[in-house]
């Protein structure tokens, strides 16, 4: 990853390969926003001018590159929009930080050093700005230029181009307690969201069930995370059908990691609970052409559990928790599952299988039910659950349900703190009526209209009675089909990372609702 300096160096006299300044957008064009002042001198206060003749305007993802002043050690400047101007004694808010420094940081790929001169007024600023370069720069190339040409891709990277190397953040105080923490919580979150997005990225036929759940097990050593892993034999013994369920049309083999990481200066404990189909074909019930091609992705949800436990206990919170990844792959097969069939279920239950690829809830509601018999405080499960949730909230934000509205309502306020859009959805009680089965306890299927709160529906019968409870249907952002955007790649996004480590932050301070 990109490496992260703070820096009270001017710009003039930095050597870096670029220097970074942000340009905001007002109704008398563009404006050059604070940090930026010593190369706004250097061109005799008219850099505004300079820009505009460029094209530029400071709207948000805007970049422009224009050759650095005389005098300057590095060659050339690179102008970021940063979206409309704040109002006056207003800072620029975080979010529009770090999709500044991503969008720019990702256009300086293969240049080795980098100053950030964007505006900083406090820790957080530097946070934000940290954040956006790391999760910016990010690119995956683990199956680009491979055989002969390998050594060529370790040196060059994607397309011909390594990452952005080093990036100083001009303005910040590399002395501050304060600064150096926002910086290294930065970096915390962001190895393990792009952690997350490495795994999304994978291929199916690398990452099976067993080889995630070895990820899961190599990350947990090296922080001292304790780890349990249920294979097949375990999961039969212990009588997990969901998962079992979902599994059994393929060669390889489901499995449950349970990751636990403690406190020993809390007693609050939060558990998150990740779908893990590492490749989703639909099963039986097979998905059309065209509805395949992006479905290693299915596996998000357990992705940013997995990245959101181990930044925990990077960041030593002092709150306990524990990390549920529900690992399957959903094939058809003679083996595999059919409509009609019925499922016992960790808890009991019983559960008519009525189409094959509403299969992220049977893996879900186990682990669930295993979560809820260690009584945490809370349970949230994230997972890319429903295309009705893309239909009803689109590409970039996610749904969000709860069995009660206060935690619905900080869980959403801790998303969109951290930037990532969300939004709160109801569990309309008379939609549980149409998963009633005349077999089993409950069908996996309920009324089409409104299927996205079916799907929560159905995954609140199988929390705890008495454990407060979110589900995030991340099915929209979990995956970039597009082009990138701000600090967001095309590809895996590593969604909802951030905003379970901060319902950390906020449960361990106390502070949450």
């Amino acid at each position: 990853m990109t490496a992260l300096t703070l820096s009270t160096a001017a710009a003039p006299g930095l050597r870096a390969d670029a220097i970074v300044i942000g340009v905001a957008k007002s109704t008398e064009g563009p404006v050059v926003a604070p940090g930026a002042e010593s190369v706004d001198k250097a061109y005799d206060g008219r850099l505004a001018g300079v820009l505009e003749t460029l094209g530029a305007s400071g709207a948000e993802g805007e970049v422009t590159k224009l050759p650095a002043p005389a005098g300057f050690k590095a060659p050339l400047v690179v102008a970021v929009g940063l979206g409309a101007e704040p109002e006056k004694d207003s800072g620029f808010d975080a979010e529009a930080l770090r999709k500044a420094a991503g969008v720019a940081a990702r256009a300086l790929a293969g240049s080795k050093k980098a100053a950030f001169a964007l505006p900083l007024t406090d820790a957080a600023d530097a946070g934000a700005v940290a954040e956006g370069v790391l999760l910016g720069a990010y690119s995956f190339d683990t199956y680009k230029d491979s055989g002969k040409d390998a050594k060529a891709k370790d040196a060059k990277g994607k397309n011909g181009k390594a990452p952005l190397a080093e990036a100083a953040l001009l303005g910040g105080k590399p002395r501050d307690r304060a600064y150096k923490a926002a910086v290294e919580r930065a970096t915390a979150v962001s190895e393990e969201l792009n952690r997350a997005r490495d795994l999304i990225n994978m291929p199916p036929n690398d990452l099976n069930p067993e080889a995630f759940a070895a990820v899961a097990q190599a990350a947990a050593k090296e922080h001292g995370i304790k780890v349990q892993v249920l294979d097949e034999k375990a999961l039969v013994k212990d009588g997990y059908g969901g998962i079992l369920g979902v599994g059994s049309g393929s060669a390889s083999g489901p499995r449950l990691v349970k990751l636990s990481y403690t406190s020993s200066k809390s007693k609050k404990h939060l558990a998150f609970v990740g779908k893990g189909i590492t490749y989703d074909s639909g099963g039986i019930s097979l998905k059309p052409a065209g509805h395949n091609e992006t479905m290693k992705c299915d596996m998000s949800g357990a992705a940013a559990v997995l990245g959101a436990v181990v930044a925990a206990a990077r960041l030593g919170l002092e709150v306990n928790v524990t990390g549920w990844l529900a690992l399957a792959e959903n094939m058809p097969s003679g083996s595999a599952t059919r409509p009609g069939d019925v499922l016992r279920m960790y808890s009991g239950k019983t559960v008519e299988v009525l189409n094959t690829d509403a299969e992220g809830r049977l893996v879900l509601a186990d682990a669930l039910w295993a979560a809820s018999q260690e009584k945490p405080d809370a349970i949230l499960d994230v997972a890319t659950l429903t295309g009705a949730m893309v239909l009803a909230l689109g590409n970039r934000t996610f749904g969000i349900m709860a069995n009660d509205d206060a935690f619905r309502t900080a869980v959403h306020e801790a998303a969109e703190e951290v930037g990532e859009p969300t939004w709160p959805m109801p569990l309309p009680e008379h939609l549980r009526k149409g998963m009633d089965s005349s077999t089993a306890d409950i069908a996996n299927m309920g009324e089409r209209m409104g299927g996205g709160l079916v799907a929560g529906l159905f995954l609140k019968e199988f929390v705890g009675e008495g454990i407060t409870w979110a589900h995030l249907d991340i099915a929209g952002p979990a995956f970039n089909e597009g082009g990138p955007f701000g600090y967001t790649p095309k590809g895996g996004t590593g969604t909802a990372v951030r905003t379970l480590v901060r319902v950390a932050e906020l449960t361990a301070a106390g502070d949450l609702g």
